[in-house]
């Protein structure tokens, strides 16, 4: 079996300006946070612009890009025209498509990919064409993971909220099914040729058996790393990140 190639952090920082737009004004400044991200050795920079704007706004976009120094951005969007049509004009490295329901705290699960192919054809194809590296946020299933190669999207995020909830929960036996999910559908979608990510609820405490998945080639993680940095720094938390994922993955 071939070793495990290099495993890549993107960092989200969307909860940076959510702590700004509780307050409003201008600080903390999420385009700051994006200096650090690259300061600490992270791989890419991940943002979701959101319908409401509840934390990253459109003037953040261009100050995020100057301030990232040339690290991919990956560009987190529902599948509107609204959302389409900023993305082409921004030109990001990468795009990613999640589910969005303006009630929803965070995004809950994965993107129906399967249930929602036909709807989801012109956006795909749009991204694409405007440049952009297009992934889709999905659940661990063969299903859905079949259908976002049919779309023609080259990436798979694989959800790991399940598995970062069944952690916390206790429940060993069950964890560990959803971690066996999460490796065969890394696999299945590494033998569609596609790139597997994996991303959501993954801390210090679980993140090492996700990191060891060998398909997995991405780990995109926010919440957590905002909210450590409260109490030890941003660069500080990014860096025993890194450190947790490089040593699972050796």
């Amino acid at each position: 079996m071939p070793e495990p190639g290099p495993l890549r952090l993107g960092v989200n920082i969307d909860h940076v300006a959510t702590i700004r737009n509780a307050r409003g004004g201008e600080h903390p400044d999420p385009a700051r946070a994006a200096a650090l991200v690259r300061a600490a050795g992270g791989e890419g920079i991940t943002f979701h612009l959101r319908e409401d704007r509840r934390h990253i706004r459109d003037d953040d976009l261009v100050r995020i890009r100057e301030a990232a120094g040339g690290l991919p951005l990956n560009f987190e969007m529902a599948a509107t025209d609204e959302m389409i049509s900023i993305a082409e004009r921004f030109a990001p490295d990468a795009a990613c498509l999640v589910p969005e329901r303006r009630e929803e705290r965070t995004t809950e699960g994965g993107l129906d990919a399967a249930g929602g192919h036909d709807r989801l054809v012109g956006p795909v194809d749009r991204l694409r064409e405007a440049g952009a590296r297009v992934s889709l946020f999905i659940e661990p299933a063969h299903e859905q993971i079949a259908a976002a190669k049919s779309l023609g999207a080259p990436v798979v995020e694989l959800h790991t909220g399940r598995y970062g909830e069944l952690f916390l929960s206790g429940d060993d036996a069950a964890c560990q099914s959803e971690l066996q999910r999460l490796r065969e559908a890394a696999a299945y979608a590494s033998g569609l040729g596609l790139e597997a990510h994996a991303g959501h609820g993954l801390s210090f405490d679980n993140v090492a058996p996700v990191a060891a998945i060998r398909e997995v080639v991405e780990l995109n993680i926010g919440h957590f790393l905002i909210g450590e940095a409260v109490f030890t720094g941003l660069e500080a938390a990014i860096a025993r990140m890194r450190e947790l994922m490089d040593e699972a993955r050796a």
